[in-house]
């Protein structure tokens, strides 16, 4: 594989005994004392994702709008060893990966999705849109294997990735900006706050939609299973500092909520002066069934849904937190720090750099205990 930087490690205190130890270096772009992955990216990252329970190591794969995807393996010591990397014709605005871990699917504005064989470096066009394509997932459903593709073209489709014509293609109501699968669920956020969640057991068909709990702008979506192991709901976050947690088949319409998040507080003149951020991302721990948010205020949040309350909030990056993920586990929580462009062209500041950061979370993400 071909090596992309030097695998040395961000400034970070190496050859510690367990994952986690804080690490050194800068408290401005890493407040939060967390371990710096090695040669993250030249621009803004939209995509992070840790490869599957199938293998033994941890790597993980990130897209950025540079055009390119890295591949990182993340030690236990939580040192990161670059990989190799692959390059798009365009940004690339999703990653994610088969679900035996030898392959890795790369979504980008290039209207394209590949297919990147990591053991070959090889990668080969498997999908394609006729606008570009924002999400990717892997469908693995006792039938059939698929990979799913969400577009700004309004459509949602289905790959067998040997075939050069989609198995399905299925009309969204508007252009699709964030989609999740757990199967036998998927579920897809449009423009115009649509939500639609499909049934993919069988052949993928709408099971329904959903009017939106949301008064603004859909950012991200995350699916979340129920104490036996399957999907039964889904987090959906806004641009308007706002989650909302909604269950498929609510026992009772109270189980859906929404919840304020990535906020500041501050008072001026007596006045309550509220900044209101975009939630960029949310992701639900594997184990523990709690959940992460990340947003534009540079801060990332642990939450308990059941017990509807906060279990950590951290200190806030100089930059937008983009995206996150927890590894296979549990134990390593991900998060991009990058210019999201949500304070338009003029905050833009090419002098701060792109940052993946990983800390050990086990501990802070276990649910509230009942008292």
């Amino acid at each position: 594989m071909s090596l992309f930087g030097q695998p040395s490690f961000g400034g970070a205190a190496t050859g510690q005994s367990s994952f986690g130890n804080p690490a050194t270096g800068s408290t401005v772009a890493n407040p939060n004392k967390d371990y710096e992955v090695a040669n993250p990216s030249d621009d803004s990252i939209s995509s992070l994702a840790f490869s599957p329970a199938s293998i033994q190591q941890n790597f993980l794969v990130s897209g950025s709008w540079d055009n390119n995807v890295r591949c990182w393996e993340i030690d236990n010591t939580g040192k990161s060893i670059p990989k190799a990397q692959q390059t798009m014709s365009g940004p690339v605005l999703d990653v994610c990966w088969h679900d035996d871990g030898s392959k890795v699917f790369m979504a980008s504005c290039d209207k394209q999705v590949k297919c990147w064989d990591l053991a070959s470096n090889q990668a080969v066009q498997v999908a394609e849109h006729q606008a570009p394509i924002k999400a990717c997932r892997w469908v693995k459903a006792p039938n059939y294997t698929a990979l799913m593709t969400v577009s700004w073209d309004k459509t949602m489709k289905f790959w067998d990735t040997r075939a050069p014509n989609p198995m399905l293609s299925i009309d969204l109501p508007e252009r699709a900006y964030c989609a999740d699968v757990d199967f036998p669920m998927a579920v897809v956020g449009t423009a115009g706050r649509g939500i639609v969640i499909y049934q993919l057991d069988g052949q993928p068909k709408e099971f329904k939609k959903v009017e939106s709990p949301l008064k603004y702008q859909h950012r991200c979506v995350s699916i979340f299973r129920d104490k036996k192991g399957a999907p039964t709901g889904f987090a959906l976050g806004s641009v308007e500092g706002r989650v909302a947690i909604q269950y498929v088949n609510a026992a009772n319409p109270k189980d859906n909520f929404t919840f304020k998040c990535h906020r500041s507080n501050g008072a001026v003149n007596g006045f309550q002066n509220q900044d209101i951020f975009a939630v960029n991302d949310i992701a639900f721990h594997p184990v523990h069934g709690t959940l992460a948010t990340v947003g534009s205020d540079g801060r990332f949040s642990f939450w308990d849904k059941d017990a509807r309350t906060k279990l950590k909030t951290s200190e806030a990056c100089e930059q937008p937190i983009t995206k996150s993920a927890f590894n296979k586990d549990g134990q390593i929580f991900a998060y991009a720090v990058s210019y999201d462009w949500s304070k338009g062209h003029e905050f833009y500041n090419n002098q701060k750099k792109n940052y993946i950061f990983l800390r050990s979370c086990f501990e802070d993400l276990k649910p509230r205990q009942k008292t």
